[in-house]
């Protein structure tokens, strides 16, 4: 009867293969970035870099992505949807958002209203929905659920009074989930896990990255800005920060599995 009972489980725990990357719109790193002012790179992406990029996820065979700071189809990509592109390319369904809020001026504004955050993810995999912070610039929150789990993607606020409102939101906002939460993105949080700490203590969510290991920037990694969290009835396997140099920020793989219930021992 143990045996029965412990393969029933065994049949029912969902185990995935999340990749979280900020790919700054496929811009690219380096000094041309910044020439022929500071900053001047985020109005050219470069598709070779965006085949890197695409390569380097398909390399992963992900059945999760989650895309922060990807161009949805503007004169800066030459109208390339990088989503879509890099989504066909695994074979994966796809859906993004502009992630400024819907009345935001933004939404008006040439390139910048291309401007999205994405998930792509496997074709067995359906359910999306788009929430907004009601403060700060950046404030699409996608939520994206699968059969018995619900995953969270956000871009949090470069200021620190409005990124503590948006976490207060997004705690009431997950606290509200039926499923077992993941909670993933870029957090610009320039103090690294402390910053969140008590909104991880609230939420009852754990970072996967149990030893800090830094995603910013790319070039010589010093800041904790990228996280995955994740609640107790999930379990990581295995994660990860590959050093590739395609972004400003490193990209986060994570292994993890939903019990039935919370794990015990």
């Amino acid at each position: 009867m143990m045996a029965k009972r412990e393969a029933a489980l065994t049949r029912t725990m969902l185990r995935v293969r999340l990749l979280v990357y900020n790919i700054r719109y496929a811009t690219g790193v380096g000094p041309a970035f910044h020439i022929p002012v500071p900053g001047a790179g985020y109005l050219r992406s470069s598709r070779h870099v965006l085949a890197e990029i695409t390569r380097f996820i398909k390399s992963e065979d992900p059945d999760v992505v989650g895309l922060i700071e990807v161009d949805t189809g503007s004169i800066r990509s030459g109208m390339v949807n990088q989503a879509d592109h890099i989504g066909q390319s695994l074979g994966h369904f796809s859906t993004y958002e502009c992630k400024y809020g819907v009345s935001s001026v933004n939404q008006w504004m040439p390139i910048i209203r291309k401007q999205s955050n994405a998930f792509l993810a496997a074709p067995r995999v359906r359910g999306e929905r788009f929430h907004y912070f009601d403060t700060g610039i950046k404030r699409l929150i996608i939520e994206l659920e699968l059969d018995d789990v619900a995953i969270f993607l956000v871009h949090l606020s470069l200021k620190f009074r409005h990124r503590q409102y948006q976490l207060r939101h997004l705690y009431d906002l997950i606290r509200r989930s039926p499923k077992p939460v993941i909670v993933a993105g870029d957090f610009n949080t320039y103090w690294g896990d402390d910053e969140i700490y008590l909104f991880r203590q609230a939420a009852g969510l754990s970072n996967a990255n149990v030893r800090g290991l830094p995603s910013y920037p790319s070039r010589g990694p010093r800041k904790e800005i990228d996280f995955i969290l994740h609640c107790d009835r999930i379990s990581i396997d295995h994660f990860e920060i590959p050093d590739v140099r395609l972004s400003d920020h490193l990209p986060l793989i994570c292994d993890f599995t939903v019990h039935p219930r919370a794990p015990t021992g």
